[in-house]
């Protein structure tokens, strides 16, 4: 039987303590708020513990509470990312009952909701669903990659613990994330022909896994 393709260890998921009241929720998501908005105002680099308790506007220790440090807060922000980015998805996805959704309208979703997010979502132009990082160390896709064939499985009639269909939606996430990172630097609001090339080629690739 061929093996799953293996995936990279992920680190842990970054928060120090979960948030269990809706205060102490709320005050998380400040937090993370605030921390979105300076990303894009100053960049990573420059980001700050203590400026985004400033923007969130609450005290220091509270981002300790829950981060021990800029990177972690940055992780938990691309954390919510993905989950967002999989709500949207689902909501989008809605099929008559009785009736499979058709792939190519589920592919074509699965980028136009990055795309809306890469231009309205703040922070999300420098924290997709990872922290920055040289490329050849990000491990994000995979865990991005899995989480589509999740969702879509259902949808599509697809079996989730397909090695072969888990490796190629893992080439199709790392060829669509190449090809729109292309159409974002090409153009700020990004480039509507390489977008549509991104798309012809994903679904030239997967239609002899789901056609």
């Amino acid at each position: 039987m061929q093996q799953p393709t293996p995936r990279p260890d992920r680190p842990p998921r970054s928060l120090r303590r979960a948030p269990v009241q809706r205060r102490s929720a709320q005050r998380l998501a400040r937090i993370l708020d605030a921390c979105a908005e300076l990303l894009d105002e100053t960049g990573y680099e420059d980001l700050s513990t203590r400026a985004v308790a400033g923007r969130a506007g609450v005290p220091i220790g509270s981002v300790y509470r829950f981060f021990p440090n800029k990177r972690a807060m940055a992780e938990a922000l691309a954390h919510r990312n993905l989950d967002a980015y999989a709500d949207r998805i689902t909501a989008r996805l809605t099929a008559p009952e009785g009736q499979r959704l058709e792939w190519r309208r589920a592919m074509d979703v699965v980028v136009d909701e990055y795309l809306a997010m890469k231009r309205t979502v703040p922070g999300f132009a420098l924290v997709e669903f990872t922290v920055p990082a040289p490329r050849e160390s990000r491990q994000a896709n995979y865990e991005v990659a899995d989480r589509l064939l999740a969702l879509l499985a259902g949808r599509l009639g697809l079996d989730p613990a397909d090695a072969r269909l888990r490796t190629a939606f893992l080439v199709g996430v790392e060829t669509a994330d190449a090809l729109l990172q292309l159409a974002f630097r090409v153009d700020s609001a990004g480039d509507p022909a390489i977008v549509a090339e991104a798309k012809s080629l994903l679904r030239a690739y997967l239609s002899q896994y789901l056609g």
